[in-house]
């Protein structure tokens, strides 16, 4: 009769031997596809990176697109989890009456901490997920899938901190909130060379201190513009 306590461990063991090699396929995969995209990233590439024959991604994940899915899938579940949980406690705190700067300072801050506090594995990730956002091909179709909701969770609070604001107005500030940060996880190193080395495009605090204050203002003063224009 088996030794039941032993299987037990050695199943236990099996798992995690898995697990762990499934957490280095998908860092490994993540660095290289943040550098490379979907289509400059071989499924040999990773694997000889990872140390293993190819045919053993293969096994994991199928074929390039379910590894590269996975990948993308694994840490926006975190971030979205997170930024939903923490707008609809903000919401709550202020009793349905948000402010424009703070509804974006939980949308934006509590994102990039993850990048400040999460090190090489979250940067890595900022990156793909700003090739993801501008390609559209099918970069637009993950980031619908994975981000509209909690994205629809800040208009919603944007709404209520500016109900005399024209609802376009609205989106269009999403859209620039959201195109200075895919700029900024991008780290492209541009800031760096024009600022001389005074700004630096890897330095996340330096955004979170200034990025919500930044685009607060612009909500208000596009709003309040084309208000008066209304009221003209």
């Amino acid at each position: 009769m088996p030794d039941q306590p032993s299987a037990r461990r050695k199943s236990s063991a099996k798992a995690e031997r898995r697990a762990d090699m499934m957490e280095q396929i998908l860092d490994t995969a993540e660095f290289l596809f943040s550098r490379n995209g979907l289509h400059g990233v071989t499924l040999k590439d990773v694997a000889k990176r990872v140390g293993v024959h190819h045919t053993l991604i293969n096994y994991y994940f199928e074929d390039k697109k379910k590894l590269f899915d996975a990948v993308f899938a694994r840490r926006a579940v975190i971030t979205s989890e997170r930024r939903m949980r923490l707008l609809d406690q903000y919401d709550k705190t202020t009793g349905g009456k948000p402010s424009v700067e703070g509804a974006l300072r939980v949308f934006l801050d509590s994102d990039l901490d993850l990048y400040i506090e999460g090190g090489e594995g979250w940067r890595n990730y900022g990156a793909l997920g700003a090739l993801v956002a501008n390609t559209p091909e099918w970069g637009a179709d993950m980031m619908d899938r994975h981000f509209d909701p909690v994205v629809l969770r800040l208009i919603d609070l944007l709404k209520k901190a500016l109900p005399n604001c024209a609802e376009e107005d609205i989106f269009w500030g999403y859209h620039f909130v959201s195109g200075a940060l895919m700029l900024t996880l991008a780290q492209t190193g541009r800031i760096d060379k024009l600022s001389d080395g005074l700004c630096k495009s890897d330095d996340y605090a330096a955004v979170k201190e200034r990025m919500a204050t930044f685009m607060a203002a612009g909500f208000l003063g596009v709003c309040a513009r084309r208000k008066a224009e209304r009221d003209a």
